[in-house]
């Protein structure tokens, strides 16, 4: 399962799983090969192809939406293992349609875009659409014995938390806004602690497969995210509460507003753990909490 990986993606955690994966190569002496899809339409202009660091990747162009089961299959199955960073902006069903050419490949091994929330545990017929979809690929990898896989639960990726659109902190108005409850929490991790996660779990000996692994780099109530942003930016931040009911009630007036069915979402039990039941504690890997995270990305 360890000679070829293919990553499906380049965006954020696209790129972050890149340069873990290739950073791991050269520092362990291995001598796997790594490709990399993009958009048909942007080879040669994507990140990949221009950043001078990656000369010996292969950059495979694919078009998720328009190409059909056949030919994606025909790309992965030529990796052994293929990781999926393609994320929701990709379209509904996309997630579905990547799945199903996997397996339709024999692909060995298959990390699932499910760099998210416990989906299991928050279920169908949540605030979120798009989380059913999650639902689905399980039931398909699940269902089948030939293609072996690792779901890695990660919570929100960190740097979503700090987005003003979605309203949790705001840094130009020094607002936190508490998403059903002060005591609440949330599980946050950065692209690139889940890159760096994702890699060691892959060569984790013994093999971990079939199964869904919880990461994260911090988990903290909302009480702590105004203490935290409080201390960090040495100002007085106003601490504002969004009940469910509030939530709910601005969804009806607003169904199509996705970050509305975001925040309305993660009041969800299934969006935090504890960070001693992670992989990364478990194996002693430090990871970036969100006030080293701040300090890194906004300070």
């Amino acid at each position: 399962m360890d000679q070829s990986f293919l990553i499906i993606g380049t965006g954020e955690v696209g790129m972050a799983m890149l340069r873990s994966l290739y950073d791991y190569r050269q520092d362990h002496g291995k001598n796997f090969s790594i490709g990399v899809l993009v958009q048909s339409s942007r080879l040669g202009e994507d990140e990949v192809s221009r950043h001078p660091a990656f000369k010996d990747v292969i950059i495979v162009g694919a078009d998720l939406q328009e190409d059909s089961h056949d030919t994606l299959a025909a790309i992965f199955s030529k990796y052994d293992t293929v990781i999926c960073c393609s994320g929701f902006s990709a379209g509904a069903g996309i997630q579905v349609k990547i799945t199903e050419a996997v397996l339709a490949a024999g692909v060995k091994r298959y990390i699932p875009w499910q760099f998210g929330v416990d989906y299991d545990r928050i279920g169908r017929g949540s605030a979120q659409p798009t989380f059913d979809e999650q639902l689905d690929v399980r039931d398909l990898l699940r269902k089948q014995s030939n293609t072996r896989w690792i779901i890695v639960s990660t919570g929100m990726i960190t740097s979503f938390l700090f987005r003003e659109d979605f309203g949790v902190i705001s840094l130009s108005r020094r607002i936190v806004h508490a998403l059903g409850s002060w005591e609440h929490s949330l599980t946050l991790t950065s692209c690139e602690d889940i890159a760096a996660l994702t890699v060691a779990v892959l060569f984790h000996t013994p093999q971990i497969l079939d199964q869904v692994v919880f990461v994260a780099g911090d988990t903290v109530t909302f009480t702590e995210i105004a203490d935290k942003m409080e201390h960090l930016f040495q100002t007085k931040f106003e601490r504002v509460l969004w009940r469910v009911s509030d939530l709910e009630r601005a969804l009806q007036q607003h169904p199509e507003d996705q970050l509305l069915r975001y925040r309305l979402v993660f009041t969800n039990p299934g969006v935090t753990w504890p960070l001693a039941d992670t992989f990364n504690e478990r194996n002693r890997i430090p990871t970036m909490n969100i006030t080293e995270w701040a300090t890194r990305n906004i300070l």
